[in-house]
């Protein structure tokens, strides 16, 4: 009975840590799509030129 116990307990630890992994690797990315929105939503350059 003893065993069980403390298997559950691991078990229990490593779903907490890979909560909080996951969570934060979800920030992360969303930082990242965020950045890249913002970089494809400035207008490029235009050129001072006349082009036909």
């Amino acid at each position: 009975m003893e065993r069980n116990s403390i298997v559950e307990g691991i078990v229990v630890v490593l779903v907490i840590l890979l909560i909080i992994f996951l969570i934060s690797r979800n920030r992360s990315d969303q930082k990242k799509m965020e950045d890249e929105i913002k970089k494809s939503e400035i207008d490029p350059e235009k050129h001072k030129d006349k082009h036909v």
